[in-house]
């Protein structure tokens, strides 16, 4: 995946100006080749590439861009050109990656400075490393210059040079009792609903996830069960964080904070829910995409409630979970929602040059099973066109751009995608009572048409608040909250303090939640106790 550049005075001249450490590498070397340049060598291509120069020295205590660096120039190019190919070409590198093309000599100020392009090494050749030992002779680069990698930084390039990814791995002695059956229900039923008349609908649920590759055999000793795909997806909360210790799945709402509130949702582990990536994405999706506009849309007689930036935060949400390297130390899948903007972040930098990404085309994931299983369900674009399709549509919507950072530090990836911030409810919207709503109700009733919206009872815009707060909740646990809010309005409404307590039957919810579901503005996902509640407005 070797990127050409034009290595020419105009450029070298841009790079100095620039002045990025993390790209640019400046060397007095008049006489010989610097040993340091093999580190330089070794980081820029472990990292994002980068220019090596030889002849200009950097001051580093410098604050001028236009004085930091001065060249001297280098005295017999061609001794330096010769040592330097000589060099690279034995074993003191594991690797030359550099055409000719990619080494110059320039005349800048009437000095020879020679230029050395050094672009990212594509996935499968890295780790580049020197002296014949990847654990003590490989580099990465930052702001502050080459530095060692760790043993971590080491297994973590060699797992991504396996063209099989990371997720096909046997997890020894996780079997099928480790399934969450109802995890693999679900999917099941979500399988056989976009894919009805698949072949594998019939299949045993061993024999199904063997077709994926999330159950497996070891060939050479005859032992079965899990692979990393399989236990990330279906297993059970216990065997997820007893094989998988060091990784785990969070979403913080920062989004409508009051006061001093840190935040006011999380879904975290705390042992109510089986914590695999199939019901981490079934919680949070609802969560973190239920401030985004949904224009009114019929298809025929159908409502269509789906938009193209709800598709893309799906897409971007598949991409974190697809890539994401969980065997990294501290690895976080971290899922947060602030009210001007929705940010995904996943464990393991980015295997592919980021502007490779933005071009799309081209697909590396880490956990191709896992991206499969998905895909079969809905989830993800194939051939790599999954980030053009995330830039399409928030240009669409206006929105500004998103950013996708490579924080290669944090061994970390980031996206962010800006969003409105939460509009309230147009008059136009408001029923005739003109009825106070929370901000929580103004987000979720917005594009509500006006007819609609007067046929609502006070207690059912409560029953849609709770839902809207947690799409879990119990028509039991309904009940009790909705009759103290019911309680508070008839204090406001009355201006006195009354100790009597408004009381709301878990039935009634239920006779609620029956017309909601007839109106078409509820629908229920998943069973009695594994699914939750959508709000289709």
């Amino acid at each position: 995946m070797h990127t050409n550049m034009i290595i020419d005075e105009k450029t070298i001249r841009a790079a100095l100006l620039k002045g990025e450490r993390i790209t640019l590498e400046a060397k007095r070397a008049e006489k010989d080749v610097p040993k340091s340049i093999w580190a330089s060598y070794s980081a820029f291509a472990n990292t994002i590439g980068g220019l090596i120069l030889l002849g200009i020295e950097e001051h580093l205590k410098e604050k001028d861009p236009a004085k930091r660096y001065e060249i001297f120039g280098v005295e017999d190019a061609d001794k330096i050109l010769k040592d330097f190919w000589n060099t690279i070409n034995s074993a003191k590198v594991s690797l030359n990656i550099l055409k000719d093309s990619d080494v110059e000599v320039i005349d800048m100020d009437g000095k020879t400075v020679v230029c050395i392009y050094v672009p990212q090494a594509d996935w499968r050749e890295k780790p580049i490393y020197l002296n014949e030992n990847v654990y003590k002779g490989t580099y990465r680069r930052n702001h502050e210059g080459d530095y060692h990698c760790t043993e971590t930084q080491v297994k973590a390039m060699i797992r991504d040079a396996n063209d099989e990814g990371n997720d096909g791995l046997l997890m020894r002695h996780y079997g099928m009792e480790d399934i969450d059956e109802d995890s693999l229900r679900q999917y099941r039923s979500e399988f056989r609903e976009e894919n009805k008349d698949h072949v594998w609908n019939k299949y045993d649920d061993k024999k199904f996830l063997s077709s994926f590759g999330a159950y497996t055999i070891d060939k050479e000793t005859g032992e079965e069960g899990l692979t990393l795909a399989g236990l990330l997806m279906f297993g059970t909360g216990l065997a997820v964080r007893e094989r998988l210790s060091n990784f785990r799945m969070d979403y913080v709402d920062m989004s409508h904070l009051v006061g001093d509130e840190r935040y006011h949702d999380r879904l975290t582990y705390d042992g109510r829910w089986e914590n695999n990536v199939y019901q981490f994405m079934n919680r949070v999706i609802p969560k973190f995409t239920i401030d985004l506009p949904r224009p009114f849309r019929m298809e025929g007689i159908k409502r269509v409630d789906d938009t193209p930036q709800h598709k893309a935060v799906r897409e971007a949400f598949t991409n974190a979970i697809i890539h994401a390297d969980v065997f990294l130390p501290g690895g976080v899948l971290r899922i947060d929602k602030y009210d001007d903007r929705l940010v995904l972040r996943n464990p393991g930098t980015l295997r592919l040059p980021i502007e490779k990404i933005y071009e799309g085309g081209t697909s590396r994931a880490r956990n191709p099973r896992i991206q499969n299983m998905l895909r079969m369900i809905g989830y993800g674009e194939n051939l790599g066109s999954g980030f053009p399709m995330i830039v399409s549509a928030w240009k669409d919507a206006g929105w500004g751009e998103p950013v996708l950072k490579n924080q290669i530090e944090l061994d970390e990836v980031e996206l962010s995608l800006p969003v409105q911030k939460p509009m309230e409810i147009s008059k136009n919207n408001s029923n005739e009572n003109k009825r106070e709503l929370s901000d929580v109700l103004k987000n979720v009733l917005k594009n509500v048409q006006k007819d609609v919206l007067k046929e609502l009872s006070d207690r059912q815009l409560v029953v849609l608040e709770m839902i809207a707060l947690d799409p879990t909740i119990s028509a039991k646990a309904m009940s009790e909250k909705v009759s103290e809010k019911m309680s508070e309005k008839t204090s406001e409404k009355t201006s006195e303090k009354t100790s009597e307590k408004t009381s709301i039957t878990a039935r009634t919810i239920e006779s609620d939640i029956a017309k909601l579901k007839k109106m078409g503005i509820l629908m229920r996902k998943g069973g009695r106790k594994e699914g939750e509640w959508v709000i289709k407005l």
